[in-house]
């Protein structure tokens, strides 16, 4: 036990340096144990206050690549011995818990190597109406909150064997905590402790023996090697002083040309769990076994011809199935070096030496929609280590716009890698959680005139009519409570802008100028949809600014097709996500492949987030594919997606009023007391506006333009089709750029676009207007209302908007103006 191993080789990189050594150099971390330890361990600094050092595994799969029959077979060997131990009476009675993050793919392997036990791992990922079934704490990590959430609840209530799968025990903290947590809560008489290494001192040791004693029961540890890590006095602020010193110049590895990203298609079995957060049985395991094979050749056969060195790459929790996967693909292609790790929340140093673990890393924004809000997510030695291609595997949870985003993930191995795949593994939710009774039949669509002014077959409205619900309240007032927290834009409406003679002269100006411009980009869109999306797509229509774009599609395709195209108007709320019942309604009735998304613009992009992100909720609540996140708009200024008119920002007309150039129609609005599970949203529709309504005007005078445009959009579509449109998302940069720059620190505050600042002036508080230096025409009627409202509008040199819109970050009631004072309207 008191054998030194400073100094033994890891040969994980070939080098025979161990991987330990600079940190055990500079500051004086010593390791000793068995023979084997350096061949398991490395060691880097972490950047974290509550430890110095990180115990670096070269077996388990997380931090270091590793072949994944090492990875599996560490795990399997471990299982077998504790069958050893229990013998085969014990082994089929006992429950796997493994630890998230590091251990959810050990733990499988464990159960794996065990026989036919359930696997339970724990989660920092909450799922909404999954009861909870325990949860302890992990004192010295970054992330320390672990949740039991296992779809049986009996699952963890029997009396055979508890086993409990870490990679490793420094202190046995975690390990006391756990044992506490569960046997107050489901006693039993045996536990087993497995781990790839145990560091605990003696006195960890002693304390756990004890714990064994209080409670009445035997405690068994099992562990691949033994050691002990012995530290120098000081050790926490040398570490946080060498962290600090090298933390600027950390590695990332050389970058090089971007590669290609591939969506693979692993065709997973429906219902069978993509890990252990929700429990793994033996019934699961007999089905995924079936399904590898399939799976990996699926896998093998996207691999670029004569690669070499591919590495297969997890996310965070998600190991088991990954690594299972990179499993196939080494027996199936043996001429490659197959290596597997997994993505991470731990900070961790990178230091590009040969004695130090860690050596490059890669920073990406969380893309799973954390409970715990956003932060960054980690990738070592991925960078620099010579892969041909990287196999992304992720869960539906977390294949988001975040992970596509131009600092995601995937851009960050595509600058790394010349070939990028992404297998997506669909994440598993229990029934229980989304199980919920509702009427067979949803209403018919709303239409005009009983609701809205729009002609009947121009829109169907899978709305309720709120027409006779008091709704309105003061802007002020809105916009305090929602900035406060205590209530949801959705669940009110702004009180309807009545504009005056001169705003409303600005608007017919605009409209006679731009119709032609308009009519080209409806064109555009429309032609991009029919050639890339559906001969004969369903337009839906997000309410209420997609609703005039959505009648101006369907009026082109029939103008110049002959297309009398299905067009409905549904509800999505920024945080609350589509309808989910008007899309139950949409597929009832339609192929969700044929369904096209309309929109009227991009700002930041939120709104395209929340649909990709409502959507993949949906189909796994519902077992319903096939509805497309992408959205069709007419200007896309925000860079946020493929199928558009223009991405020019400029003045659309339709975003100058509200509802009056909407079909009369409010926002919608989500409110729990007036719209139930089994309802539509709703809205109103304001029929006493009937003698300011300018909505089928609008209409008219674009449509008038179609003919004119026809050759221009012929031209462009062909030039657009063969264009790289890939988004960029250089407007939410922009936007989280500005939100800091001018001390708001809330992206949702800041409105880019001449639509969004149009919509801050006439609903929300605004604080004051960012104008590109030399903006003509577009921006008068933003120049006029903010001058109604006593608002400052502020040319800047580089802005990448015409125009972007600050609400006021104070939120007290009649902060109308910019020093916070009440203005007349």
């Amino acid at each position: 036990m008191d054998k030194a191993v400073n100094n033994g080789d890891n040969r994980a990189d070939g080098n025979g340096t161990w991987s330990g050594t600079w940190v055990a150099e500079r500051l004086g971390v010593e390791l000793v144990g068995d023979d084997t330890l350096a061949d398991l361990l490395g060691l880097a600094l972490r950047r974290n206050p509550k430890r110095a050092h990180l115990l670096v595994s070269n077996v388990l799969g997380k931090h270091v690549p590793q072949s994944p029959s090492v990875v599996y077979g560490s795990g399997f060997a471990l299982g077998r011995r504790v069958r050893e131990l229990l013998g085969d009476a014990g082994a089929s009675a006992a429950v796997v818990v493994g630890y998230a993050e590091t251990a959810t793919g050990l733990g499988h392997a464990v159960a794996d190597g065990l026989g036919f036990a359930p696997y339970l791992h724990s989660t920092r990922r909450p799922v909404p109406g999954v009861a909870q079934a325990g949860g302890f704490e992990e004192s010295h990590s970054h992330a320390t909150s672990h949740l039991l959430l296992p779809e049986d609840p009996e699952l963890l209530a029997g009396d055979g064997p508890l086993v409990l799968v870490d990679d490793e025990f420094s202190t046995g903290n975690t390990v006391l905590n756990t044992l506490r947590a569960l046997h107050e809560r489901y006693p039993r008489g045996r536990y087993v402790v497995v781990a790839l290494v145990d560091m605990r001192s003696p006195t960890d040791q002693d304390r756990l023996a004890e714990f064994a004693d209080d409670i009445g029961a035997r405690v068994d540890l099992v562990a691949t090697a033994q050691g002990a890590v012995r530290l120098p006095d000081g050790v926490l602020e040398k570490g946080q002083a060498l962290v600090a010193a090298h933390e600027q110049t950390g590695p990332v590895g050389a970058r090089g040309s971007a590669g290609a990203v591939t969506r693979v298609e692993l065709r997973w079995p429906a219902g069978v769990p993509d890990g252990g957060r929700h429990g793994f049985t033996a019934a699961h395991r007999r089905r995924l076994e079936a399904a590898l094979p399939a799976m990996g050749a699926r896998l093998a056969e996207a691999l670029p011809p004569g690669a070499r060195r591919v590495l297969v790459l997890g996310c965070e929790e998600l190991m088991y199935a990954p690594l299972r996967l990179a499993r196939e693909l080494e027996h199936l292609v043996p001429s490659a070096d197959i290596r597997f790790s997994t993505t991470t929340r731990s900070p961790v140093l990178a230091v590009d030496d040969p004695g130090y673990a860690i050596r490059t890393r890669l920073v990406f924004p969380a893309h799973d929609n954390p409970a715990d809000g956003p932060g960054e997510r980690y990738a070592y030695n991925v960078a620099g280590g010579g892969f041909d291609a990287v196999v992304a595997v992720v869960d539906s949870t977390a294949d988001t716009p975040a992970l596509h985003a131009p600092d995601g993930l995937l851009t960050q191995l595509a600058a790394h890698t010349p070939h990028v795949l992404l297998a997506v593994v669909p994440s598993y939710v229990p029934e229980a959680a989304h199980a919920s009774e509702r009427p067979a039949m949803l209403p018919e669509p709303l239409r005009g005139p009983a609701f809205s002014s729009y002609s009947p077959e121009e829109v169907g409205w899978l709305l309720q009519d709120l027409s006779d619900v008091t709704l309105e309240a003061p802007t002020e007032e809105r916009e305090e409570a929602i900035q406060r927290g205590g209530a949801h834009y959705a669940e009110s409406l702004p009180v309807e802008y009545q504009p005056s003679e001169q705003y409303q002269q600005l608007f017919h100006a605009a409209l006679e100028t731009s119709a032609a411009r308009i009519a080209h980009a409806v064109g555009v869109v429309t032609e991009t949809v029919l050639a890339e999306r559906s001969p004969r797509p369903v337009l839906v229509s997000l309410a209420r600014a997609g609703t005039p774009v959505g009648i101006l599609m369907r009026r082109w395709a029939q103008h110049r097709h002959g297309l009398d195209l299905a067009h409905y108007a549904v509800s999505i709320v920024r945080g609350r996500g589509i309808d989910a019942n008007a899309l139950r309604w949409l597929a009832a009735r339609h192929d969700p492949r044929d369904v096209v998304f309309v929109d009227g613009w991009t700002g930041k992009g939120a709104i395209t987030r929340e649909l990709a992100a409502a959507l993949r909720e949906f189909e796994e609540a519902e077992g319903v594919t096939g509805f497309d996140p992408e959205i069709a708009v007419l200007a896309d200024p925000g860079s946020c997606v493929r199928t558009y008119g223009t991405r020019e920002d400029y003045l659309i007309p339709s975003a100058c009023l509200n509802s009056t150039v909407s079909g009369l129609i409010s926002r919608t609005v989500l409110r729990a007391d007036l719209v139930g599970p089994n309802d539509f949203h709703g809205a109103k529709f304001y029929r006493e506006l009937a003698g300011a309504d300018v909505s089928t005007a609008f209409l008219d005078a674009v449509s008038a333009c179609f003919d004119e445009a026809a050759d221009a959009v012929d031209a462009a579509v062909k030039e657009l089709l063969a264009a790289d449109r890939t988004p960029t998302w250089e407007g939410w940069a922009a936007v989280e750029r500005i939100s800091e720059e001018y001390g708001i620190h809330d992206v949702n505050l800041v409105k880019p676009g001449v639509g969004e600042t149009t919509r801050v002036l006439l609903r929300r508080v605004p604080w004051k207007i960012l104008a590109r230096a030399g903006a003509g025409p577009d921006l008068d009627h933003v120049r006029l209302l903010a001058e109604q409202r006593g608002v400052p509008v502020e040319e800047v040199a580089e802005l990448p908007y015409t125009c972007v819109g600050l609400i006021h970050p104070k939120y007290t009631r009649g902060a109308t103006g910019a020093d916070g004072k009440a203005v007349a309207v």
